[in-house]
């Protein structure tokens, strides 16, 4: 595929109308410098599809052989990663392989050699080690979010997948953040270094940063006075461990806020749930960890609201950076009691004093989520579920919102207002010939 064929099919199936000035940029070097690459670039600022375009024109159809490999420091930026991928490489096959699921299905998936593949680490070289896949002859290799990988402990596998990759061609690395040293086993050659963390338009000239006083008392109920006060949007409130993501998703569930949570502790198709009722408009609020302000593919998100203070700068800037992503704007809360020390890196643009009482009674979400138990396995495909729910249930194809679809179950956005009629109709009804297991999904 050329350059041209590339943007369209990016407009028709991605709806992106025009690449911005860092995504044009990076197009321009690699086209004019074929060796290594280093990308620097903000969180939010669209990178992904900088370097897929350039990759897929250097694709060649047929080649029987793995051409590309995409290496990613979480399962949910590599799913991210496929996704675009998936929908841009017309004529190749691209596979994905993450930890937090079978590895049956992505052996059987190998046997047919990819010409992409996009993967964790670990789980790239346990099939490497297997023999499920050769990556001999890969001719580029991305590196996405290297500095993530670096902090979460990857160096060792990255080594290995190195020493089986060594006819490389191009190398790219991207990162959010300025690396100090580049480790050696990447065997980078003079690369082309691009730095947009400066040039890019800055996210935080399109954020206002809150300070929020809060009184004595239940942390737990100030938030909910906040939510319950701003203004229609997504809002992802961020904790600083684990264990505080589920008494406080509860605490807002009995205020009735439509929230979810999004912790390292969930199962992977749990956390894959929220992700998509988040998107989706199942959910208005996410509670999590910084597990969650990089690799995720959400969009907009309106408010970002620092329930516990961050604790480093890099947590503070990846936990707005999923607000005002590309051109948008957004708003930062950070939660503040009076014996509460403030680090200097937060700087808050105004004040925001809370009422005494909620400016309203709930948080309602738009849309509820169906879990259809079948997916890709079971060759269900997303034309199927819009016609299984049009013909079954009455809805309108417009009235459908976001599907999501996993290997072996599918998530489907309907409206809330219609979903109590139509749910008994389609758990009565055959898909594509079967009954499958239907029902309304949740988070506990």
């Amino acid at each position: 595929m050329n350059e041209q064929e590339i943007l369209s099919v990016a407009r028709e199936r991605l709806g992106i109308a025009e690449l911005n000035a860092m995504q044009r940029g990076v197009m321009e070097s690699c086209a004019a410098h074929d060796g290594d690459v280093v990308l620097y670039a903000p969180t939010g600022s669209g990178k992904t599809l900088a370097f897929v375009i350039p990759l897929l024109t250097a694709m060649e159809g047929g080649a029987g052989v793995v051409q590309a490999v995409v290496v990613a420091p979480s399962r949910e930026l590599a799913l991210q990663l496929h996704r675009v991928l998936q929908a841009l490489a017309t004529g190749l096959k691209v596979t994905c392989c993450y930890g937090g699921h079978r590895v049956e299905d992505e052996r059987l998936s190998l046997q047919s050699t990819p010409d992409i593949v996009v993967a964790t680490p670990g789980r790239l070289l346990d099939h490497a080690l297997r023999g499920h896949i050769q990556l001999r002859n890969a001719r580029w290799l991305v590196l996405d979010e290297f500095d993530k990988a670096l902090e979460l402990g990857f160096d060792d596998e990255m080594r290995q997948l190195m020493e089986r990759m060594p006819h490389l061609r191009r190398r790219v690395l991207t990162s959010a953040t300025r690396l100090e040293v580049l480790p050696g086993y990447v065997r980078l050659c003079q690369p082309l270094m691009l730095d947009y963390l400066s040039s890019s338009p800055a996210p935080a000239s399109r954020m206002t940063v809150w300070r929020v006083p809060i009184g004595e008392g239940d942390r737990q109920e100030w938030l909910c006075r906040l939510l319950l006060g701003l203004p229609d949007g997504k809002t992802i409130v961020f904790v600083n461990y684990r264990e505080a993501v589920v008494p406080l998703h509860q605490a807002l569930q009995r205020r009735h806020i439509a929230n979810g949570m999004y912790h390292g502790g969930m199962e992977q198709v749990e956390r894959e749930k929220a992700v998509a009722m988040f998107n989706n408009g199942s959910l208005m609020v996410l509670v999590t960890t910084d597990l969650a302000s990089r690799g995720l593919d959400i969009d907009g998100v309106r408010h970002i609201v620092h329930y516990h203070l961050p604790p480093s700068v890099e947590s503070y800037t990846h936990r707005n950076g999923r607000t005002a992503r590309v051109q948008a704007t957004g708003d930062i809360y950070v939660l503040l009691q009076a014996d509460d020390t403030c680090p200097d890196f937060v700087a808050t643009d105004a004040v925001l004093e809370l009422p005494a009482t909620p400016v309203r009674r709930s948080i309602e979400a738009p849309m509820a989520t169906l879990h259809i138990k079948a997916g890709r396995k079971e060759k269900i495909s997303r034309a199927d579920v819009v016609g299984f729910i049009v013909n079954q249930a009455g809805l309108e194809a417009r009235e459908i919102g976001h599907i999501d679809l996993h290997d072996h179950y599918t998530l489907v956005a309907v409206p809330r207002s219609r979903v109590a009629a139509a749910l008994p109709r389609l758990q009565q009804s055959r898909i594509k010939g079967r009954r499958v297991r239907i029902t309304l999904a949740h988070q506990r």
